[in-house]
């Protein structure tokens, strides 16, 4: 069985490729242009699975080649851009390559008969719901408050209608804010899986890199907002927990006896504020690092915490590494191993 994996050079396209590498027989195909991919990371699951992985350097609305040359039964579609500031700066950008290159990965999933999709959409479409509707669940009307969360929901809405009309099943996947680093990480190696990044914005990506010293400090984006200590709280999710997600969801598809459409949140349904994050990263790190405070940052919603009872009723998915603690000791030795190397 041929997967196709749209992103799957980032950091969650490049997790959940190690998964489905660990847990199926599947030959993984991965179409990523590098733009906000790193080649490292696909060097690291070729060492480690030479026959099973290729990488197809392509656009994604260029790579239609790939649809002719392999029968690919599932696509896992990790190919977007993910930051709000930017989207708000730059929405075209995000329309272009969020939307509008996913209608053409779409029509060749239709042209060609793609049995499965799976799509990498994200909490941003449930926009700036109230602190008392918190859990959120997946039958709350979508209203994003950003260009980035417009453009998965317009995706969202364009599979739905696709899947249907050329007999595709589908599952939505919505992302909480999704943290920490590969488990199995040999730190002794000079390989290892983590969160590499460009201009990194994630709140536990940016706090460890103060914590190692590759940043003078950080800030805190907005203190008068409507949470117990006046910061943003969200619920973070482990990456390879998230990874496992997507392996029960595949299997779901593979089982399903008829046309199959779900919508699932990917989260822990507890929720964290800036300030406990920043302070849990001084405390794993024994670094008390610079904090600013600056004004709210637009498009950031204040409370978003998941309710996962619907992936946990209706798949084997169980959370392993649902701790703050973990999460951030797991981004904080990767910071320390990307330091490593660097010398």
């Amino acid at each position: 069985m041929k997967i196709l994996f749209t992103g799957g050079c980032g950091y969650i396209g490049s997790h959940c490729a190690l998964h489905f590498l660990n847990n199926t027989n599947a030959e993984l195909i991965i179409v990523d242009n590098l733009s906000t991919g790193f080649l490292k990371n696909y060097e690291y699951l070729k060492s480690q699975f030479e026959d099973r992985i290729r990488l197809v350097r392509e656009d994604l609305g260029e790579c239609e080649e790939v649809f002719k040359q392999y029968k690919i039964d599932t696509v896992l579609h990790f190919g977007a851009f993910i930051s709000v500031a930017e989207s708000v700066s730059d929405p075209v950008l995000y329309y272009t390559n969020n939307t509008s290159k996913t209608l053409k990965l779409l029509s060749y999933c239709a042209k060609y008969k793609v049995k499965n999709f799976i799509f990498s959409s994200t909490a941003a479409v449930y926009g700036e719901p109230d602190a008392d509707e918190m859990p959120i669940t997946e039958s709350f009307v979508p209203s994003p408050i950003n260009p980035y969360g417009w453009s998965k929901l317009m995706v969202e809405t364009m599979l739905k209608d696709i899947a249907e009309s050329s007999k595709i099943n589908y599952i939505i996947l919505r992302y909480f804010n999704v943290a920490g680093a590969n488990m199995q990480n040999n730190y002794e190696s000079e390989r290892a899986l983590g969160q590499r990044a460009k201009n990194a914005t994630h709140l536990i990506k940016v706090a460890c890199e103060c914590a190692t010293g590759k940043r003078d400090g950080m800030s805190i984006n907005g203190t008068n907002y409507h949470t117990k200590d006046g910061t943003c709280i969200r619920d973070y999710i482990h990456v390879d927990d998230l990874s496992m997600a997507h392996i029960e969801a595949f299997h779901l598809l593979q089982n399903a006896l008829g046309p199959l459409g779900e919508v699932f949140n990917v989260g822990y349904g507890m929720g964290f504020s800036v300030k406990e994050v920043i302070e849990c990263v001084k405390d794993v790190s024994k670094n008390n690092f610079k904090v600013y405070t600056t004004g709210r940052r637009a498009g950031d919603p204040a409370v978003l915490i998941s309710d996962n009872t619907k992936l946990l009723k209706h798949t084997a998915w169980t959370p392993r590494f649902n701790n703050l603690n973990t999460i951030i000791e797991s981004a904080y030795k990767w910071e320390l191993f990307l330091t490593k190397i660097s010398k």
